[in-house]
């Protein structure tokens, strides 16, 4: 179930709004927990055993970490010293819980992209005797990317001390199951919510401000996304392309990705606030960044933040530690420090988004721009031009970079690399790409993208006071996406595969 369908707009939402208002506030978490796993396992009820186990095993584990036992409410012991010494058993408990949540993720995820990989080595190597048959190909399971790295947060920061273990194994369900957040984030980490598990207020502010959030992201989804993810589409799979309709396409998919997610954080943040939560910001203008490091400082900033606090900060350390017997100059050892937890947060991250080298290849190659970025410092000739130019010149970057992303496989990549600055032959019916491409509609919803991008002030920001005209703009875009929502049969969502 997605949110932009109409299962869900005017069956699943009001139904679950209405039963979590009417039921007294001690049986909120409960009912919430239930509906969550309906709406995951709408599609396939499978999908919960995996959700279910994932919840249970952290559960447990933070337990162990905090010394205490289940029981009711949430939290009666405190939570452990920050930097403290922590016993074997506390290790083992926390061991369990990134052994069973990063095994879940590399088994649903990566065993396919693991075994293809290992059979063309075997035939590079002359050992076909070596390669791997399988008949099945394993599904990967909706937001298991999202809901470990959520849960992982709640046994970390246990054992970390800045966080206490929740007593109620149902409390701790609502938490990793909640169903705005539950397929594609944002990353909730459960030191962000863990005060509001157990006290929050419902107000007509929060009511009205998720609605607003609401409305304004599927409007971003269904008017904006989804024409400009068709168009992307149309070249992308096309046989060939010239370089004005490539880099149209290009376009079309960098404001497709943008709108598509942002606008799907957009109503889980709302839904979030109908539900008396506060979850924080995900997207802030990221193609307003004027450096790749600014980029990163606002695009998916619940993965961003994650991967600085939970492999980043670790790694620097880690690297650190090793790099301080070589007794190298201070400035070059912070350096070599950032270089080498930055690639390697960086490539993993590729690898989060898709099992696959092209994403691999993404995560890298950002990698690399946030190193040299880092290296030239002060030296940089960005740090010359004027901010607008800035601007234009890390979208340019963070653009190029798209296509692996979008391509299939990295050959395709290169192939389209090659269409955006002319090379290869027209091949037949590639004339009537751009009659499908640049048609009045679609000029016209790519120049609206822009000019939201570059103009209007973000969702966040907007959505701050609902003044009555405010209000009265939400309930038409909200209207006008219902409408278009009705006529369109393209619907896609883009980070259901990660």
């Amino acid at each position: 179930m997605v949110f932009s369908s109409h299962l869900f707009i005017f069956v699943f939402a009001p139904l679950a709004l209405g039963l979590y208002y009417a039921l007294p506030r001690k049986a909120r978490h409960g009912a919430l927990a239930l509906l969550s796993y309906l709406f995951y396992g709408w599609t396939n009820p499978a999908f919960c055993l995996l959700l279910l186990t994932s919840t249970a095993v952290d559960y447990v584990a933070a337990l162990v970490i905090a010394g205490h036992r289940p029981g009711r409410g949430a939290g009666e012991a405190p939570p452990l010293p920050r930097g403290g010494a922590r016993s074997r058993r506390q290790r083992v408990a926390l061991g369990l819980s990134l052994l069973t949540n990063l095994s879940l993720l590399g088994f649903f995820k990566y065993f396919d992209f693991a075994v293809t990989n290992w059979n063309l080595l075997a035939g590079a190597l002359g050992i076909p005797e070596a390669a791997i048959a399988t008949t099945l190909r394993v599904a990967l399971p909706l937001g298991i990317s999202f809901y470990t790295f959520q849960s992982l947060s709640y046994t970390i920061d246990v054992y970390r001390g800045d966080a206490r273990a929740l007593a109620s194994f149902v409390d701790f369900a609502c938490y990793v199951s909640m169903f705005p957040q539950l397929v594609a984030g944002p990353i909730i980490r459960f030191s962000e919510v863990a005060d509001q598990l157990r006290e929050r207020t419902h107000t007509l502010a929060k009511l009205s401000r998720g609605a607003a959030f609401v409305a304004v992201g599927l409007a971003k989804k269904v008017l904006l996304a989804n024409p400009c993810g068709k168009v992307a589409d149309l070249v992308f799979d096309a046989s060939w392309a010239s370089p004005l309709d490539a880099w149209t396409g290009l376009f079309a998919y960098a404001f497709q990705i943008y709108f598509d997610f942002s606008g799907y954080s957009d109503m889980a943040i709302g839904l979030g606030l109908m539900l008396g939560f506060a979850f924080p910001k995900n997207f802030d203008s990221p193609y307003r960044a004027d450096s790749i490091a600014d980029f990163w400082r606002r695009w998916h900033l619940s993965l961003s933040t994650f991967l600085r606090d939970y492999l980043f900060l670790p790694l620097a350390w880690a690297t650190g530690r090793r790099l301080d017997r070589f007794a190298l100059p201070a400035r070059r050892e912070a350096y070599l420090t950032y270089a080498v937890a930055t690639l390697v947060t960086m490539t993993l991250a590729g690898l989060w988004h898709g099992a696959a080298w092209n994403f691999v290849a993404w995560g890298t190659v950002h990698g690399l721009l946030l190193v040299g970025e880092r290296g030239l410092g002060r030296r940089s000739p960005l740090l010359r031009l004027r901010r607008e130019l800035r601007v234009g010149v890390t979208f340019a970057v963070v653009l190029l970079t798209w296509v692996l992303f979008r391509a299939g496989d990295l050959p395709a990549a290169r192939t389209y690399y090659g269409w955006l600055f002319g090379a290869g032959e027209p091949v037949a019916g590639a004339a009537l790409i751009p009659g499908l491409v640049r048609t009045p509609y679609h000029l016209l919803v790519l120049g609206v993208a822009a000019a939201v991008v570059w103009g209007a002030p973000p969702a966040w920001t907007w959505t701050r006071i609902v003044s009555w005209p405010r209000a009265a703009l939400a309930a038409l875009l909200l209207a006008a996406a219902l409408a278009a929502l009705a006529a369109q049969e393209f619907n896609p969502f883009i980070y259901f595969i990660f």
